[in-house]
């Protein structure tokens, strides 16, 4: 059964109806959707969404991909799209992403994935999409929005003026300042007026003096 069904399935992740079209021969598919799960064959992320098991995976699943499924409307950003793009140092465990709904997390199998809300407005913009090999795509924050968001987030890190945001950015989140550089001004800009923060306007004022030094 399991041998037919990951020949029918091209790719790791997948959900309850793509399963339940692979079974349709069968009289009681959701007993062998059971069995499935109990075997490790199959391995439940969330109510109706799944990866294969190790001994049938053929190619890592991708966290990312699975990070715009569980929970949405939704995209990669903050920590976890910071180090996606180098900014920041540590290894982030946690899959960030921002939503218009209501903040949640989710503790699965393959790891804790963190959804932050965010304001529609500021939602729509700096929203990236990359394309995998196999030609499958996720959704991710541009470096610039990722940045915004993290900041946005962060109500009580002190930040009231450029210089306890430099600091924030330097020593707290420990971004290079020539990874300052190459952020885009004009972007950032295009962020602060959808988001109406202070907080997002120190930040791009300070990326406007970086990029003119």
């Amino acid at each position: 059964m399991i041998e037919s069904i990951r020949k029918e399935i091209p790719h790791e992740e997948f959900d309850y109806r793509t399963l339940l079209d692979c079974l349709k021969e069968y009289s009681h598919p959701r007993d062998k959707i059971t069995a499935l799960l109990r075997n490790g064959d199959v391995i439940r992320i969330k109510k109706g969404l799944y990866i294969f098991g190790d001994k049938y995976s053929r190619m890592p699943y991708s966290r990312e991909i699975l990070c715009n499924l569980i929970y949405g409307p939704s995209y990669i950003s903050m920590e976890y799209a910071l180090q996606y793009y180098g900014l920041i140092p540590e290894r982030v465990e946690a899959v960030t992403a921002v939503t218009t709904g209501r903040a949640r997390r989710f503790s699965t199998p393959v790891g804790l994935f963190i959804y932050n809300m965010v304001p529609m407005e500021s939602f729509s913009i700096g929203m990236d999409s990359v394309t995998l090999r196999d030609g499958r795509s996720f959704l991710i924050a541009t470096p610039e929005k990722a940045l915004a968001d993290k900041i946005y987030k962060d109500r009580g890190a002190g930040i009231s003026a450029k210089k306890d945001l430099r600091i924030y950015l330097e020593e707290n989140l420990r971004i290079e300042p020539v990874s300052l550089k190459k952020l885009r001004p004009e972007h950032i800009r295009e962020i602060s007026g959808r988001y109406r923060s202070r907080r997002i306007k120190l930040l791009s004022d300070l990326i406007d003096r970086i990029n003119r030094g």
